[in-house]
Formats: C-alpha cells, sequence, structure tokens
C-alpha cells in the first residue's frame, strides 16, 4: 500500500479518535494498515457532512467536497467517488484512494461502504427516530457495517461472526449517542427515540436546555443499558478473529464500555465535560484486552440472543 496513503490515515486517526488508535496499535502491521485505511475514508465521509475537519468545527478547508453547496450536494459527492473507488478508477483525494486499496486488497463488497453513506443521508434527511429499533437502524449504517467492513479487513467471511461484529458497532454507537446527547441537539440532531423522549416530556427541540439534564441523564442511563447486550454478543466473535485482532477488538471493547459506565456515573454532569478515558485507564483496558483475548480462545461463545437487532441481510 503506498506510504503517503498510510501516513494520512495514520495522522487521521491518531487526531480523529484516540480511543480507536489506541486499540489499532495492536493489530499485525498489515491488519492495521487496512483498518486506519478505512477509519480515515469514514472519518472523512463523517466529517464532510458534518463540516468539520477530524471531528471539529471546520474554519477554512480547502476541500472541494467540504465546500460543494448544500449537504446534498455533498452527499452525492461522496457516492461518485466511493463508486469510482470501486470501478478502480484513479481517485486524487487521499481518503477515497485509501478505500479503493482496501477494497480491493480485502475483497469488500461494494454494498458496505454504500449502506454507510446511507446512514449519512439519513442525517441530510433529518430523519427522526420514533422507536429504539429505529435508532438501531441508523446505528446499523453508521457504525454497525463499520463493524462488518472491519471485520472482513480481519479476514471474516462467515455471517455469524459479522453479525457480532455488526453488533459491537451498534454498542459503540449507543454509547456515542448517549455521550454526544447535548452536542448533537447544538446540530439540530436527535437519535434518541421520540418514544422515550415523550415518556418523559421532553421536546426533541428542547434537549440541550439545563433543566431537562436529570431526565436526559435517565434516557442516557437507558441507551447505555441497552448497549450492553449488543457489547455481550460482540465478545462471542472474538474467538474467531486472529488473536493479535481480537487483542485489539477485545480493547476497543473495553475502552468504548468504559465511556458508557462515565457518562451513566457521571448522571446530570455527563454533559459538562466531554467524556473519555485517560491513558493510564487506556492502558488498563489494554492490558484486561489481553486477557479476555487469550481466554477467548478457550471460550465456546453462547448463541447470539435472538432477541437483538439483528442487520439486514
Amino acid at each position: 500500500m503506498n506510504q503517503a496513503l498510510l501516513d494520512h490515515a495514520t495522522q487521521t486517526i491518531d487526531v480523529g479518535s484516540k480511543s480507536f488508535a489506541t486499540a489499532a496499535r495492536l493489530f499485525d502491521s498489515e491488519t492495521r494498515r487496512s483498518a486506519i485505511m478505512l477509519y480515515a475514508w469514514c472519518r472523512y465521509c463523517d466529517d464532510v457532512i458534518d463540516g468539520q475537519v477530524l471531528g471539529f468545527n471546520d474554519t477554512g478547508s480547502n476541500d472541494t467536497i467540504a465546500n460543494s453547496h448544500g449537504d446534498q450536494a455533498r452527499l452525492d459527492e461522496l457516492r461518485e467517488l466511493t463508486l469510482r473507488a470501486y470501478t478502480g478508477e484513479p481517485v486524487a483525494t487521499p481518503a477515497f484512494a485509501a478505500l479503493q486499496a482496501v477494497v480491493r486488497h480485502h475483497d469488500i463488497p461494494e454494498r458496505y461502504p454504500m449502506a454507510h453513506l446511507d446512514g449519512f443521508a439519513m442525517d441530510v434527511q433529518g430523519q427522526r427516530y420514533q422507536t429504539i429499533d429505529d435508532t438501531l437502524r441508523y446505528s446499523y449504517h453508521v457504525a454497525g457495517v463499520v463493524g462488518v467492513m472491519m471485520a472482513h479487513v480481519m479476514g471474516v467471511r462467515d455471517e455469524a461472526t459479522l453479525d457480532r461484529a455488526c453488533d459491537l458497532g451498534l454498542a459503540f454507537q449507543l454509547t456515542n449517542i448517549a455521550r454526544d446527547l447535548v452536542e448533537d441537539a447544538g446540530m439540530g440532531r436527535c437519535y434518541l427515540p421520540a418514544a422515550w423522549l415523550a415518556e418523559v416530556g421532553i421536546a426533541e427541540d428542547d434537549i440541550a436546555a439545563p433543566r431537562h439534564r436529570p431526565a436526559l441523564a435517565g434516557l442516557a442511563q437507558r441507551l447505555v443499558d441497552t448497549a450492553e447486550p449488543y457489547y455481550h454478543s460482540a465478545r462471542g466473535g472474538l474467538p474467531a478473529l486472529p488473536l493479535r485482532s481480537a487483542w485489539a477488538i477485545a480493547t476497543a471493547h473495553g475502552v468504548y464500555r468504559e465511556i458508557g459506565v462515565k457518562v451513566k456515573e457521571r448522571g446530570a454532569q455527563a454533559w459538562d465535560r466531554r467524556v473519555s478515558t485517560s491513558k493510564t485507564e487506556k492502558a488498563g483496558l489494554l492490558m484486561r484486552g489481553a486477557g479476555v483475548a487469550v481466554s477467548s480462545r478457550f471460550v465456546t461463545p453462547e448463541p447470539r440472543p435472538a432477541q437483538l437487532w439483528t442487520r439486514p441481510a
């Protein structure tokens, strides 16, 4: 793979997601290259739709897609360049060149990155979510399908293990939603089920009001609790992964789950400052992940619970 593309992707993950960057360092070198290059494409698409750079507000990007007129125009261009990456045409934008290299090397079906872009379309369209199943459907597109693609990078092809990879993506996204409730509201976005908001008397356009923080904390706890069976199910996919990949995924599992634990612990103060894990905490979770990965070699996973939301066939 092109070294310049790899350098670009490495910078992207180091700035854009310190949590995933910690876990990615545990992969073998080939898997790590592909994983961070796939991440670079995902991050780029997310930033283009949000008008950000590496998760932060864009104060003057020269990116031609980011400067396209209108959210729909930017989304359409993301789709076009993604399809171009699959046709084998040369692509100049580093994120799409990285995607092209990864999907060629690992034979990732076109339907997966296109399904990911469908999640951004839901944001562009201002879609609202009535039930938790609706929220999970959104979470599949923006995170669950990323888990499926990452599993492909790790050599997984059997559908049962891909379901577990999707479960981990769903758990990550539910955790992210809980952590970012107030920030998302500031962008005019709400991923909480409308039915839940109605139960506690919060209007969708009033989520960020300080007077609602105690009730909002209860809804965040509910989201974190909803993520738990998906985190548990995801561990059942570890035995199918190479040991180093299992270590990386177990570590990412622990880091993101800890963020959800902290959101619950902080209650109404969860949005006073961004919830994250410290370097010391990440180091401890890395060591714990090693133990989980090794023990997974000797455990027969429980069947995936039938009541869990399941990705589209």
